[in-house]
């Protein structure tokens, strides 16, 4: 089966907590702390495979979650780290984060990789919080909490060239003929249900990827025939390969079938129309083509037209030298402009504050990524550890941002799931 679109959850290790602990021996007065740091959660990472073609493999898991790393130890042991979770996708996968709608990943290369969630890091045990002035601290940290998100992992296949048409046209029977790629063949619409690929060999021994993509009627960018579902391949591909159906053996003038596929690229994505495209004039050997390519030769004025027999392979190797020369001439370029993916987005400006406070009935929410990982990340279980918790709090400006929302003393504050009570 040939899934090329998939929607995942992942979920990175969460990190191993901390430690708090006192060395305690014999004959050692005032030991000190003695907790050592939890393990890092395991990344979600994203390796290209060349020997992957389809994302069924991800269809079945739909969820992804990693590891927890190890806790923290006495005598100052450190947890270990959690190992990655690498999870094998085809070459040409592209994977996009659904919330915000930035690219997370294209891998193009065999074994490329890409971190795609990262493990929250380890909590520090209280050796790590020593200080002069609190020589034996009595709290740690919890682990922070692995990276979740849900992706969009979509499959857009590598070739230098797309034949596009429109179904029954010749599309199969070419790539048969120019290369080892077998794809059903047969006398009816959409016999096609899946891109294949071939490998081109030309006579003077220059190479290329071809792809023969599902036929395309109209209406396809709006869900009519087999739809837009495939289009996203053409994305790619460098040189567009147009191949019409010169014997207008079913009743369709070849012209229109050419104008109505540029329509359709054109309506799912205006940049598909800019790539190089050759006009490939099919089943000359059939009766009344000579006629037909003449009348669309015409309408076609100066764009060049090449002939072929997809049935006798007249013309082919023409055609291929030409497909050739112009990737030649073209150079490979990204899928994507940098300003699409996530490193190139500048998510925090200096004047946004790290929370937001509601008043929803008798309660204060308070929201925001940093308040909410330093809550996960402190372990209520001495004064010391609230104490710390809460000048954190007010070192973010919480404490100032209540009270000029009007809280008093004794109101309810939520934070996730926890309640505190508000104290000037």
């Amino acid at each position: 089966m040939f899934v090329d679109e998939v929607i995942l959850d992942v979920k990175a290790g969460n990190g191993g907590d901390g430690c708090m602990a006192f060395r305690r021996e014999k004959y050692v007065e005032m030991g000190g702390p003695f907790g050592g740091n939890g393990g890092k959660g395991s990344d979600i990472i994203f390796e290209a495979d060349e020997g992957l073609n389809t994302l069924l493999d991800l269809r079945l898991r739909k969820h992804i979650k990693g590891k927890k790393g190890a806790n923290g130890e006495g005598k100052g042991k450190h947890g270990k780290n959690s190992d990655d979770i690498i999870v094998k996708v085809p070459v040409g996968t592209v994977v996009t984060d659904e919330e915000t709608g930035f690219i997370v990943a294209d891998l193009t290369k065999h074994k490329e990789q890409a971190v795609i969630a990262k493990g929250g890091r380890g909590g520090r045990g209280n050796i790590a919080f020593a200080t002069r002035a609190n020589p034996a601290p009595s709290y740690a940290e919890n682990g922070e909490p692995g990276e979740e998100r849900r992706v969009k992992v979509e499959l857009k296949l590598l070739a230098d060239v797309g034949l596009v048409g429109m179904p029954s046209v010749g599309k199969s029977t070419f790539i048969s003929k120019v290369s080892a790629s077998r794809p059903k063949i047969a006398a009816y619409h959409f016999t096609t249900l899946r891109p294949n690929l071939g490998v081109v060999m030309t006579k003077d021994h220059r190479s290329f990827v071809i792809a023969d993509l599902p036929g395309l009627i109209k209406g396809a960018s709006l869900g009519e025939g087999l739809g837009d579902r495939f289009l996203k391949h053409i994305e790619r591909t460098r040189v567009l390969a147009h191949i019409v159906d010169m014997s207008g053996f079913e009743g369709r003038d070849p012209y229109e079938d050419y104008v109505t596929i540029n329509q359709e690229l054109e309506a799912f994505n205006n940049q598909i129309l800019k790539k190089p495209q050759i006009v490939i004039a099919n089943k000359m050997d059939m009766p009344g083509a000579k006629e037909n390519l003449k009348q669309f030769k015409e309408k076609m004025g100066d764009v060049p037209v090449y002939e072929m027999s997809g049935l006798t392979g007249e013309g082919i190797d023409v055609i291929l030298l030409k497909l050739a020369d112009l990737l030649d001439s073209i150079a490979k370029e990204p899928l994507y402009q940098p300003e699409r993916f996530e490193s190139h987005v500048l998510y925090k400006f200096k004047e946004e504050k790290p929370f937001t406070i509601n008043h929803e009935g008798n309660v204060w929410v308070i929201r925001g990524e940093q308040v909410e990982k330093l809550l996960r990340m402190t372990r209520f279980t001495s004064d010391e550890a609230a104490i710390r918790f809460a000048n954190k709090l007010r070192k973010m400006g919480v404490d100032d941002e209540l009270r000029e929302r009007g809280a008093k003393e004794g109101d309810t504050i939520c934070i996730l799931d926890y309640e505190f009570e508000y104290k000037e």
